[in-house]
């Protein structure tokens, strides 16, 4: 897909150091940090004739334009500058539910336009990545008149953020390796960002979360699978290789029939996600442990996690006692996470929580029995904002922090756009 942009005007590409004072003076409106002309030469220690010709500069490639008008303490007001966040677009997408969702924001992170379809991971790249990209498309037609600037994706399994590729996710066949990050740029000519949609459902909680005082957060998911994102100093924590908050992999039993999908036995997702729980639920219905299972089971071939919210609300004891239990064991695993890291807010998403409070209060309630007092001092522990679109969220502000750090405005600034610098900018660690 070729961008061309509306707002770009003709211009001769500034100096190296000139897009190095340009990068330094966008950063500094585009946060709020100064946005008139004798704040900018006060922030940057820069004298007026520079910071004109700077901004004339960042006005002529359509990052900048002129503002209204701010009382000054002394004097005259002064004319504000704004940073135009109409001058590209963000795509996001993400999993939830056997579903893909996709926004389009603008580049400040605001959400434009939403859509959703029907896709399965486990159908393979080659099936699920046109459809993702039929969603980005069915997008572009609502918010017209916008180049893609960027593109983040999350998807469900263990991803090497430097390549933007899987690695050995369990059960997703065709995944291991893949070059998700090509297959969009190709397409789109932009920079693309691939991260595991744990990780991008924990920033897109960060960045709604009230207050928002800048706290660690810890986010953790309990549906299918199970994992976490941690979110620390406003900057999420991946860890060396971008394996960090896979807790579905902490052995929590001896018991050898607690066989995961990763092929080892004890793994927290194997007793207490929403796949585990319909496997411990399946061998209850086979027994004959519950007549309500055992009916659900006949009637429906299996027992799948989303039927648990019915069961729990025909009070079926073997039901209640298994999401009990699933719940304690998540929560004294995150309560060690909790007493490692510290954060301000735990967030808990995923199916488990739909359709009852049971297992949020048993998990809560886990949580606070084992995490020291000091790290429960502030900790607010809240159920997930909107855990089928927060991810879109995340991976929006993913770019958005991505496009506009320091050095990356320097590589593709003078341009105007990202457009064609797609490569270098991937390559900033």
């Amino acid at each position: 897909m070729t961008n061309t942009s509306p707002d770009r005007r003709d211009t001769t590409p500034p100096s190296g150091r000139d897009v190095l004072l340009l990068a330094q003076i966008v950063d500094l409106v585009r946060t709020g940090v100064a946005n008139t002309r004798p704040d900018l030469e006060q922030a940057t220690g820069l004298g007026r004739t520079v910071v004109n010709e700077r901004l004339r500069e960042g006005m002529d490639l359509g990052i900048l334009e002129e503002g209204g008008t701010a009382q000054a303490e002394r004097g005259r007001p002064s004319r504000t500058v704004r940073f135009r966040a109409e001058a590209g677009l963000i795509l996001s997408a993400g999993f939830a539910d056997n579903s893909v969702w996709a926004s389009a924001s603008d580049l400040e992170g605001v959400s434009l336009a939403r859509t959703s379809a029907d896709a399965d991971v486990l159908d393979g790249p080659d099936v699920v990545l046109p459809i993702v990209d039929a969603q980005f498309r069915a997008l572009l037609k609502r918010v017209r008149g916008r180049d893609v600037w960027g593109l983040a994706l999350g998807l469900p399994g263990p991803v090497d953020f430097a390549s933007g590729r899987m690695v050995a996710p369990p059960i997703m066949h065709g995944w291991d390796g893949f070059d998700v990050r090509g297959w969009f740029r190709n397409r789109y000519e932009a920079p693309v960002w691939v991260d595991n949609d744990d990780n991008l459902r924990a920033f897109g909680e960060w960045a709604i979360d009230q207050p928002h005082d800048v706290r660690d957060l810890l986010y953790v998911e309990i549906g299918e699978g199970i994992g976490s994102g941690l979110v620390t100093g406003g900057r999420l924590h991946r860890g060396d290789t971008g394996a960090a908050g896979d807790i579905g992999h902490f052995r929590v039993t001896d018991d050898p029939t607690a066989l995961c999908r990763c092929g080892r036995t004890g793994c927290l997702a194997a007793v207490a996600s929403g796949w585990g729980l319909a496997r411990i639920l399946t061998a209850a219905a086979e027994r004959g442990d519950s007549p309500l299972l055992a009916e659900l089971l006949q009637r429906e071939g299996r027992i799948a996690g989303h039927e648990l919210a019915a069961a729990i609300a025909a009070e079926d004891p073997v039901t209640m006692a298994a999401v009990r239990r699933a719940a304690h064991l998540a929560g004294l695993t995150v309560a060690g996470v909790v007493n490692f890291a510290n954060p301000g807010t735990l967030v808990l998403g995923g199916s488990a929580l739909r359709g009852t409070d049971l297992f949020f209060d048993t998990f809560k309630a886990a949580v606070l029995e084992q995490t020291i007092e000091l790290a429960a001092q502030h900790l607010v522990i809240r159920p997930s904002s909107d855990e089928f679109e927060i991810g879109t969220v995340g991976g929006a502000l993913l770019v958005v922090r991505r496009l506009f750090r320091l050095d990356a405005l320097q590589l593709w600034l003078g341009a105007g756009t990202p457009i064609g610098s797609a490569v270098r900018i991937q390559q900033l660690v």
